[in-house]
């Protein structure tokens, strides 16, 4: 009997992260979801959450920074079963003027943002490439598109997550390997955002800020194209957001 295929969800927060893991549990995907060692605890409640909606899933704490980890990671994953999409889901947004821009958080955030992608999308293509087919999708923000004022690390870093992206989808992408890259352009109704913005359960209300949940099956759907109609990258923002 063949294994079921997984899912592999690396940056899987309290948020957006949780709510991919459990949409594709809810495609009946066996989820691998992945945070540091520090976070096992969520980890382990987001397992026991899908598990009892009756999916199946693994907490596979790792450093995404690391490249030993990395492919040890995606070794454990195959024994589990066949991959079949791989998110990469990993934010590191900071906010500082440039004189007040470490050598170190810039480099931090780089290899948060984009050396963590660079490993995941390796990674994947290794393992999807012999079966010739599989999603890859990286989750990008307004910052993959325009630097704003205060965040030179992190757009930086998103820049070339995206530029990863759109170079993998065009090698991969004739071997039968979906690669997409998504634009979260907008406050997410998060943890964070519910305890900085004020006017929050208004903009619930009125739908002015992402549903994690509506995320989440965007990035199912996007997973389910035919492949005679792929999306590489895919904008994502409340109706009333300005861009």
């Amino acid at each position: 009997m063949s294994k079921v295929g997984t899912a592999l969800i690396i940056g899987a927060g309290d948020d957006t992260g949780s709510a991919i893991a459990k949409a594709f549990a809810r495609e009946n995907l066996t989820v691998c979801v992945t945070r540091r060692l520090r976070h096992l605890e969520k980890l382990d409640t987001l397992v026991r959450d899908i598990q009892a909606e009756g999916g199946q899933a693994h907490a596979k704490p790792c450093d995404a920074r690391d490249e030993a980890a990395m492919m040890t990671l995606f070794e454990e994953v195959e024994a589990i079963g066949p991959l079949e999409v791989v998110v990469f889901n990993i934010g590191a947004n900071v906010r500082f003027g440039i004189t007040d821009t470490t050598e170190r958080v810039f480099r931090k955030v780089w290899k948060m943002a984009c050396l963590s992608g660079f490993l995941t999308g390796r990674e994947a293509a290794k393992h999807m490439r012999p079966r010739g087919r599989g999603t890859i999708i990286f989750t990008g923000a307004t910052a993959s598109l325009r630097g704003a004022a205060g965040f030179s690390a992190f757009s930086s870093a998103k820049h070339g997550l995206r530029a990863l992206a759109q170079s993998m989808a065009r090698e991969l992408g004739p071997e039968g390997i979906h690669v997409g890259h998504t634009v979260i352009d907008g406050m997410i109704d998060s943890n964070f955002i519910r305890e900085m913005v004020p006017d929050v359960d208004d903009r619930r209300e009125r739908d002015a800020i992402l549903n994690p949940d509506h995320i989440a099956q965007a990035y199912v759907d996007l997973h389910k194209q035919p492949r005679t109609a792929w999306t590489f990258e895919m904008d994502l923002r409340p109706y009333c957001e300005t861009w």
